[in-house]
């Protein structure tokens, strides 16, 4: 159906308060929409430290907050400082390199440590690859600190108590950097078990926090076990905790299988923990976008977006030998990305009674430099030897400029954004700061979306986004409230869409993608399609108009498809016109005579969904 479009007035939440916080009350609704980064590496992670990373945890935080820091020669500054960020370092020997080369004896063995030492002190400083004179230059030293990756993997045995200290260190920086109304931090650490990685996140403190050591690959490969020691963690003391998978593009296929890890049947109580443990998957980030791929979603014309990494990886051999590693791609893929997830969570209900991938989506960066940085035209790398050179981007031209994670919440605390994400009113972006409303229900009008209280209808006639659909008794069929605006002062958007999964009667899969409000009053053909939103950017100085597009949309849209006996979910993406991606950009910067490609991207929002079960 042609959508109605109205263009709202667009607002941005200010995240700077007084020094004094006071907690809100009265408010019915979440108000606020709070920008954060959950993944973020420092000098302690095993593979940030080999290749360069000299950025203390610390310093993530004061950078994040905007203050200036100083690394690698230049002075650093986010030009929009988050509201929420985690330091996410891997567990597994975190802090052991820092550690060795300041003196410490944390390594067991003294061949080791000896060896270790060694290593690390003769790799190259980043400073002298993004300073390389000549191609061949770069790649010589650029490939001596990405082999330098490798030492996290060599076998050597760590002194529990320096564990203890790097980890309590790691929860006294978040505690120092907490400030509750003004910028929040979470303490917590990444999980890194071949391809099947989670960022852990403590709901509190450090009281609770100081009382266990990170679980890691080196205490099982297996996530269910992590998911064990995290239950354990909730029922011993008075928080939560929830683990946040991400890069299910690069899992080979076993993020979302539907079998557990051993290759078992998934069963109603495996299905509740997961869910329970893992309400939110890191759909976008640097290592490119998990939302879909065109082996799962043929016809969906952007579903090739940022899949670098995919093709890549495509004819490797598998990290590991897990369960459905042999299969073909397009079955790899299915279980891979999270439109597939949510469409066999589906199934799996119907056989078990539980959804274990019933998930909201956010996005992070996965930075391992320190810096929480998403933004195209300010790309600052994944490593430490990716940050801006003039040789780096042929090299570098898989990795995306990543994402963030945006948060619905009353106020900016711990306890408030925690319950956002468990609740998942959450979503995620490739980096703009897009502002999007999505609401569920059975009776919103098309006036509804001119109303300026537009959230306070949306909440008081349906969900938001990640809520469930509750059935009616009636035969009206559901109806969803929809805004969205761009980044003040970033480009115009080109489209929303709804994204809509359903099982069938006789238990089919199935995807449809519905464009519901568009710009520049473009007529579909006859299969539907709208034409392109055409392209203002000049790729001779990586610049372009906002001519086209429209800078906001309002929208009700009525699903006239709907059968009231298909289990089914919906979210909704959210595409800019195009603009120039990272490479170009640095094309221009460094007066590079060939463009590494992609030039061009269409930068976008996923929002969590929202489910409709009979």
């Amino acid at each position: 159906m042609r959508a109605l479009v109205f263009v709202a007035l667009i607002t941005a939440y200010n995240s700077s308060g007084s020094e004094h916080y006071s907690p809100a009350i009265g408010w019915e609704y979440p108000e606020n929409l709070y920008w954060g980064d959950t993944h973020v590496h420092t000098y302690l992670s095993h593979d940030a430290y080999p290749t360069g990373t000299r950025v203390t945890p610390d310093q993530a935080y004061r950078f994040a907050k905007g203050e200036t820091i100083h690394a690698d020669g230049h002075d650093v500054r986010l030009r929009r400082p988050l509201d929420f960020m985690m330091v996410a370092d891997h567990a597994e020997n975190m802090g052991v390199f820092p550690g060795l080369m300041a003196g410490k004896s944390c390594i067991l063995a003294s061949g080791d440590r000896e060896r270790l030492y060694q290593q690390l002190s003769e790799l190259p400083a980043p400073s002298d690859i993004l300073s390389a004179k000549t191609a061949q230059e770069f790649e010589i030293a650029s490939a001596r600190l990405s082999n330098a990756k490798g030492i996290k993997g060599e076998g050597f045995s760590i002194e529990e108590g320096c564990r203890w200290h790097v980890w309590h260190d790691v929860i006294d920086s978040a505690e120092e950097h907490n400030h509750p109304g003004k910028f929040t931090t979470f303490i917590g650490y990444e999980y890194s078990s071949g391809m099947l990685h989670r960022n852990v996140v403590f709901s509190g403190g450090a009281e609770n926090a100081r009382r266990v050591l990170p679980f890691s690959s080196l205490d099982s490969i297996n996530p269910e076990d992590l998911w064990s020691y995290l239950e354990k963690y909730r029922m011993d003391t008075s928080d939560d905790v929830i683990s946040i998978p991400h890069n299910g593009n690069l899992s080979r296929g076993n993020m979302f299988m539907g079998v557990t890890f051993d290759g078992a049947e998934i069963t109603s109580d495996y299905a509740k923990t997961r869910a329970s443990i893992e309400p939110l998957i890191e759909v976008t980030q640097i290592k490119g976008t998990s939302e879909t791929h065109p082996l799962i979603s043929p016809d969906d014309e952007f579903a090739d977006h940022e899949q670098q990494w995919w093709e890549l990886l495509a004819d490797i051999k598998p990290y590991m030998k897990l369960v459905g590693s042999e299969r073909s791609l397009a079955d790899q893929a299915a279980t891979s990305f999270a439109r597939g997830a949510l469409k066999e969570g589906l199934s799996i209900e119907a056989k078990v009674g539980v959804n274990p991938f019933k998930f909201g989506m956010i996005g992070s960066t996965d930075s391992h430099t320190g810096f929480a940085t998403a933004r195209e035209s300010n790309f600052w790398g994944k490593m430490a030897m990716d940050q801006p050179s003039r040789f780096r981007a042929e090299r570098s031209s898989i990795y995306s400029a990543a994402g963030y994670a945006a948060v619905w919440a009353k106020e900016n605390t711990r306890q408030a954004i925690f319950a956002a994400m468990k609740r998942r009113e959450v979503y995620a972006t490739t980096g703009p700061r897009i502002r999007v409303r999505f609401f569920g229900g059975w009776g919103y009008l098309a006036s509804d979306a001119l109303q300026p209280n537009l959230a306070e209808v949306g909440y008081r006639k349906g969900v938001p986004m990640g809520g469930d659909l509750v059935q009616r008794g009636d035969n009206r069929v559901p109806s969803f409230l929809i805004s969205a605006s761009r980044e003040p002062g970033g480009a115009n958007l080109d489209r929303v869409q709804v994204v809509k999964g359903w099982r069938d009667k006789k238990g089919g899969l199935h995807e449809k993608v519905y464009d519901v409000a568009w710009s520049d009053n473009r007529e579909a053909d006859i299969y539907g399609r709208l034409p392109p939103a055409g392209s203002t950017v000049n790729l001779n100085d990586a610049s372009y108009l906002n001519s086209i597009g429209s800078p906001s949309f309002s929208v009700t849209w009525i699903d006239t498809d709907f059968e009231r006996d298909e289990a089914a979910f919906y979210y909704v993406r959210v595409l800019q016109i195009p603009t120039p991606r990272w490479t170009t950009y640095d094309a221009v910067l460094y007066g590079l005579s060939e463009l590494p490609s992609p030039e061009v991207i269409q930068e976008r929002a996923y929002t969590s969904p929202k489910w409709y079960t009979p």
